[in-house]
């Protein structure tokens, strides 16, 4: 039988249900924050507060949790229990959690459907990780960036965070970022009538392809072309992955494939390994090669992971955008220097079919594409170690956190590793969206701390053509910009601009990294959220001229619109195929923590 023994080392009883409790803690604490379920306090003791959940008339889970700032909640797992008909028993299904929960919340039987199977692939790999043989973490801070990778746990807060619809057992143990199985991409040979290719300037295909591919490679690629009769300088050659050429690919694209407009050349020779997105892939063969982030058309935390055509046509031109800035202004250039990993060259190939269909769904929009990003290891200096901000919230299995190795390592105090830690990621965020009105997506994957003797040195920030966003307002800064630029990316008001850094940085990552501290004994909350605010405020003081529009994009307000991530696939959008993607549910209010103390500050300062 299939995965048998794989089957029989991982899927142990004891395993499964400490995945489970773990997850039931997690969509306990998060469905409280997103305001899906409104449990009852039975009693309270010190932080600890006891609550109740009733699911029907006989049933009620029971749990402890703690408040956190930014009205989060920590549910701890092992409290867990479910009273029914006047018996105990243990909260150890997350399955049965969410079936419980259909009526409370109000999920669609389709939703709740497909959110079982979700639940589930979750949880195996979860079970998988569990038993891992996993390093320590004073160990694995040591570990290279591209396999560092394999040892994460998935988004901080969806709680379905690696459901993958659309793999297989057989493509999870062969393809999943916690494998850490190296992959050979293979190549096709596109027609030029049907793809198009863009680059940053003063690099073309030809010197593109000449650095990916070896001389015999491109040999044997051009012998397969003219095997089918035709002319290799007609083509344009690119990665596919495999699951996406067997599943996707195939089947959409069988006319090219008969007339020969599309042709099949084969895997090339280096290896790579995928990230924690699963689409984008390291060189483990030369590590100075680019990374290579191409299309999947697997259903995970809450898209398809294609590539959007009309971002990936432009992917190279926003490089220039977001690097022309760093390199004419010297704060960003000499002071921060930031690290921008350029997205150089793409390739797209529009489906000659889907593009005619009024809304057509955005899945098949985004079949067939590649993106080559600039490789972080050509930018360190030595002595320099990268890391994404989500390798922060590692614990390993001896419960001893990353972040907790680094620091012991650094020689420093947790708080001062903290305070150096805002200001090398705040500043280079803060000055793009102050001075350009131009803001990332800085969550764990998409941010990069750069160490130096186990500290924060500085930043770098990557995946351009998905997560740029740029000011609705009359920028200077922003002017000149062409209209098919702006029709791109998305432009947002002032709030929607500032969600990006305080819902896609403070609470989709720094709310747990501070609740790890805590949890740990290594700072308070009140400690950790200060030395943000003050992180932004010594900014502020360094670029008063800029006043107005710390203004306009506040960080200090009171209250700022709750988004919500489980929300959005539990309850409003669901498992619909629209021709948009979908974006985070928007539902009442969250308290800023930051604005108390951007008061204390102010207040001690007179």
């Amino acid at each position: 039988m299939l995965f048998n023994e794989e089957i029989q080392r991982v899927f142990k009883s004891d395993s499964w249900k400490k995945v489970n409790k773990k997850l039931i803690g997690k969509m306990l604490s998060e469905y409280m924050y997103e305001k899906m379920i409104q449990p009852n306090i039975l009693s309270e003791e010190g932080e600890n507060i006891e609550y109740s959940l009733q699911v029907s008339e006989s049933k009620h889970y029971h749990y402890i949790a703690q408040k956190r700032l930014f009205d989060s909640f920590d549910v701890k797992w092992t409290t867990i229990y479910i009273v029914e008909n006047d018996g105990r028993k243990e909260a150890d299904s997350a399955i049965e959690l969410l079936v419980d929960l259909q009526d409370v919340i109000g999920m669609s039987s389709e939703t709740a459907g497909h959110l079982i199977k979700e639940m589930n692939s979750t949880l195996i790999a979860d079970a998988h990780l569990l038993e891992k043989e996993a390093k320590r973490s004073d160990e694995l801070i040591h570990e290279d960036y591209a396999s560092l990778e394999g040892y994460m746990t998935g988004h901080p807060w969806i709680t379905y965070n690696k459901g993958r619809i659309g793999f297989g057992y057989d493509d999870y143990l062969a393809f999943a970022p916690e494998q850490q199985k190296e992959i050979q991409l293979s190549w096709i040979a596109v027609h030029k009538d049907l793809a198009s290719f863009q680059s940053v300037e003063g690099l073309d295909y030809e010197a593109l392809i000449a650095s990916e591919l070896s001389e015999e490679e491109r040999i044997r690629f051009d012998v397969k072309v003219k095997q089918h009769g035709s002319e290799p300088s007609q083509y344009y050659y690119m990665p596919v992955h495999e699951w996406q050429w067997k599943n996707t690919l195939v089947q959409n694209f069988p006319e090219e494939l008969a007339i020969g407009r599309i042709i099949p050349l084969g895997k090339g020779e280096d290896r790579y390994l995928p990230q924690q997105s699963i689409r984008t892939f390291v060189n483990i063969t030369n590590k100075d090669k680019h990374h290579v982030k191409l299309p999947m058309s697997i259903l995970n935390t809450l898209v398809y992971r294609g590539l959007p055509s009309e971002r990936t046509v432009i992917a190279p031109k926003v490089t220039e955008f977001i690097k022309g800035m760093a390199e004419k202004d010297h704060f960003l250039k000499e002071e921060c220097r930031v690290i921008l990993p350029g997205e150089n060259a793409s390739m797209n190939v529009n489906h000659p079919y889907y593009t005619q269909l009024k809304e057509a769904p955005y899945q098949y929009l985004e079949m067939l594409g590649t993106i080559w990003r600039e490789s972080i290891y050509t930018y360190l200096e030595e002595g320099e170690q990268a890391i994404t901000l989500a390798a922060l919230l590692y614990e390993d299995h001896h419960h001893k956190p990353y972040v907790e190795s680094l620091i012991d390592q650094s020689g420093l105090s947790t708080e001062e590793w903290m305070e150096q830690f805002f200001k090398v990621v705040m500043e280079p965020l803060l000055h793009y969206l102050y001075q350009y009105g131009t803001v990332f997506s800085p969550h764990g994957q998409n941010t990069i701390v750069v160490l130096k003797d186990a500290k924060p040195h500085r930043l770098a920030i990557k995946d351009f053509v998905d997560d740029v966003n740029i000011s609705d307002q009359d920028f200077p800064e922003l002017q000149g910009l062409s209209s098919e630029f702006k029709a791109v990316l998305r432009t947002e008001a002032p709030e929607g601009l500032t969600q990006f850094i305080f819902t896609g940085l403070f609470i989709c990552h720094l709310r747990y990294l501070s609740n790890l501290l805590k949890n740990n004994g290594l700072m308070e909350e009140e400690t950790f959220w200060s030395l943000l605010a003050d992180a932004i405020l010594n900014y502020q003081s360094r670029f008063p001229q800029l006043e107005e529009r710390f203004k306009l994009f506040d960080f200090f307000k009171p209250e700022l619109t709750k988004l919500c991530l489980n929300r959005n696939r539990m309850v409003d959008y669901g498992y619909s195929d629209d021709d948009d993607r979908p974006h985070a549910s928007e539902f009442g209010k969250v308290t800023n923590a930051l604005a108390a103390f951007q008061l204390n500050r102010t207040v001690g300062s007179n």
